[in-house]
């Protein structure tokens, strides 16, 4: 492989701020507290309709973030055990976890979203909340599947040989030695994946779901301020992806100052 390549990376969530970037005027304080601004100034300057608007988001702010969590979580489950799968030498579990990767990011989620409400909701008795979660579970679980896997087999085999030579098992050198290891390189992709998602969950709005992107569409088909509604609700959006990315960032620097 030639050598001095750079190295691009590019992804579809808000960027992790960099360690070190204290500058007064870095691109994230310049839009984290810019879009802040707007949100406290637009209500204060327009109170007809901004902070209307502004009263009447919040539930569906709650309701995102309890989607976003409740999703995360079980993504994170399930790509855990996707990546043990794959990384597996059992050649059933091997390949059953590998099929699910392939299929799940080869079918867009907002198709996921409506099989498992529509298709498979009567089925499975799934309806609102319930049903989203799993489905971006489902569809988030395969990538963090794939991130799991790299992040382990990144780490030097002779890890793995030295535990087990001081007498673990294949099974605790894993979950003592491996994976506290694969945690630290892991995090940064797994905190642009958690952003994604949190974006992506204005998918659930279609579904009769009252997030916060439904919650500006009620307002905005009532009154006919689509440009002042959708404006609020994507100031809400840039403000929490932009908190959570500062909020993994900081994340990360911690592991690193305790060099785990």
């Amino acid at each position: 492989m030639a050598e001095g390549k750079p190295k691009i990376e590019v992804t579809d969530s808000t960027l992790i701020p960099e360690r070190g970037e204290g500058t007064i005027f870095s691109a994230w304080k310049i839009s984290f507290f810019g879009a802040l601004l707007l949100i406290v100034l637009l209500p204060l300057l327009m109170p007809d309709p901004y902070w209307d608007i502004l009263k009447f988001v919040p539930d569906g702010v709650l309701v995102t973030f309890e989607v976003t969590l409740l999703s995360i979580t079980l993504a994170l489950v399930i790509g855990l055990l996707t990546g043990l799968g794959q990384i597996s030498r059992v050649t059933f579990v091997n390949r059953l976890a590998t099929v699910y990767v392939e299929v799940i990011r080869g079918i867009p989620l907002l198709v996921q979203l409506f099989y498992i409400y529509f298709a498979l909701g009567k089925i499975l008795r799934l309806q609102g909340i319930p049903a989203a979660v799993i489905a971006m579970a489902v569809c988030y679980g395969a990538y963090m599947g794939e991130i799991f896997r790299a992040g382990i087999q990144a780490i030097p085999k002779g890890q793995m040989e030295a535990a087990m030579a001081l007498g673990m098992s294949r099974t605790q050198a894993l979950w003592r030695v491996i994976l506290p290891q694969t945690i630290k390189i892991i995090l940064p992709p797994i905190g642009n994946e958690f952003i994604a998602l949190l974006k992506d969950s204005s998918l659930v709005s279609i579904l009769a779901i009252a997030d916060l992107l439904r919650r500006g569409r009620e307002y905005a088909s009532t009154t006919f301020r689509y440009f002042e509604s959708y404006t609020m609700v994507a100031l809400v959006y840039l403000v929490m992806t932009l908190f959570l990315s500062r909020l993994v960032g900081v994340m990360e620097e911690h592991l690193h100052r305790k060099g785990r």
